[in-house]
């Protein structure tokens, strides 16, 4: 069960995601195929780099806990 805390960042991130989906649509919509090229090249590349992002966050976070744990352990 989500807490009060946990529920509100997930409400706030599904309305985040909502706002950048239509967004996206409508500036889809306004150019032409020509100018989708290189902002489709774009949008993949900041994907691909918040994919990286996020996978190093979770390495580094799954490191820290390990510390933690040992730290804890040694005690």
């Amino acid at each position: 069960m989500l807490a009060d805390d946990d529920f509100s960042a997930y409400k706030e991130k599904k309305e985040a995601l909502r706002l950048i989906t239509t967004n996206e649509e409508d500036f889809q919509a306004a150019i032409t195929d020509e100018q989708k090229k290189p902002v489709s090249r774009y949008t993949n590349t900041v994907h691909e780099y918040q994919t990286m992002a996020e996978c190093l966050l979770l390495r580094n976070s799954f490191r820290l806990c390990a510390r933690m744990m040992v730290e804890i352990m040694d005690e």
